[in-house]
């Protein structure tokens, strides 16, 4: 194993190669290229001190001997330091994307070893960060460390290499699409969410069916994944706005804890997590002020604290005066997506008029408009 620089981040990385081999769809001359940049999957316990410690991954065969039955190329990259995934900032994901383009050309399939905290949050920003996206990149990890008997790790890990080495009978990528893929299911990035710390099925895709679910075999739901455009070159996005807020509505909020959200200094978009379809209060002291923000050019984005559904601003009076003031509908796209994509339709020099008409339309299958996939 040798450690490199990236020249353009000066990211200190770790390469390592192994060969890996899987069942009969897969293109034995595939070459995939395994991202580690932290995260549970990456650590095993200390034996004197029972901390969890980050895992060198020359020593990979020996945690996971079923790598002797695989069959395709696969090289190896470690940001060193590990990443923690409460750590994850926009410079991470600018870090990630690089490496990503840095070897576009020259792999098939990508798979980013991540933490389970934050993994929604960088598969939604990914998802627009890499625009047109040909190949397959998929966000993994686990709950129990990769070293431990009964980790969820090496199942994980080894069908997420899987289908980003997996292609169709024309040799295109059977998923050309940023996903995340945990205990059994393999979901559009953008549209998932983290909804258990404990169980072994760590994230959940409300609102639009997954994209594969392995048993004995990967069954993908090909009609729900997204055919890029192969005339087109992939586009890597790396200006981002971090001028966000999140303001979740709860009975009893205060003036002043709306005000505080609302007056952040350089504030450009906010998350506005409402109750239901899409309701808030109607005092006229909530109103003025969404009001007024409206007015700045702040673009104010409505999500639905519910798991499961859609925003309609329409169905009652209180969605509906928000409407009126100028609200955006998110429609059924999540909090984490949400943010992403303020983050980088600003981050790309839009006005907020500009933003407002593009956050309702699915520019990545982020959101469902009237029940149709936006595809």
């Amino acid at each position: 194993m040798k450690k490199i620089h990236n020249k353009k981040k000066d990211i200190p990385i770790q390469i390592a190669t192994f060969v890996a081999k899987f069942p009969a769809m897969i293109d034995t001359n595939a070459n995939v290229l395994l991202i580690y940049t932290g995260g549970t999957i990456g650590m095993v316990e200390n034996p004197e001190t029972g901390a969890l410690e980050p895992f060198n991954f020359s020593h990979l065969r020996s945690n996971m001997p079923e790598i002797k039955r695989l069959n395709f190329n696969v090289d190896t990259q470690l940001f060193d330091p590990p990443i923690d995934s409460s750590d994850v900032s926009l410079e991470k994901w600018r870090q990630m994307v690089h490496v990503i383009e840095e070897h576009y050309d020259r792999y098939d399939g990508f798979v980013i070893l991540h933490g389970t905290d934050t993994m929604a949050y960088t598969a939604s920003a990914l998802s627009f960060m890499l625009e047109n996206l040909t190949k397959p990149v998929i966000l993994t990890g686990s709950q129990l460390p990769i070293g431990k008997l009964r980790t969820d790790g090496k199942e994980n890990l080894i069908t997420a290499l899987e289908i980003a080495a997996d292609k169709d009978a024309d040799g295109y990528p059977v998923v050309p699409e940023l996903c995340i893929y945990m205990q059994n299911l393999l979901m559009r990035g953008n549209r998932t969410t983290k909804v258990n710390a404990d169980n072994f099925s760590a994230f959940n895709s409300p609102n639009y069916p997954c994209l594969a679910e392995t048993g004995l075999d990967i069954r993908y739901n090909h009609r729900f994944i997204l055919p890029p455009d192969y005339n087109l070159p992939v586009c890597f996005n790396y200006k981002m706005d971090r001028n966000m807020v999140i303001m979740k509505l709860f009975p009893g909020i205060s003036r002043e804890a709306v005000r505080a959200h609302l007056t952040v200094p350089g504030l450009r978009g906010v998350v506005l997590e409402a109750y239901g379809t899409g309701n808030s209060p109607i005092n006229p002291w909530f109103m003025d002020m969404m009001h007024e923000a409206v007015a700045r050019g702040i673009v104010v984005v409505n999500v639905t604290q519910c798991l499961y559904g859609s925003v309609e601003m329409h169905r009652y009076e209180n969605g509906q005066r928000l409407e009126k003031i100028g609200v955006i509908s998110g429609y059924d796209i999540t909090t984490e997506a949400a943010l992403a994509k303020l983050m980088i339709l600003f981050g790309q020099g839009k006005t907020p008029a500009e933003v407002n008409r593009l956050m309702p339309v699915a520019l990545r299958g982020e959101l469902t408009v009237r029940g149709l996939a936006n595809r």
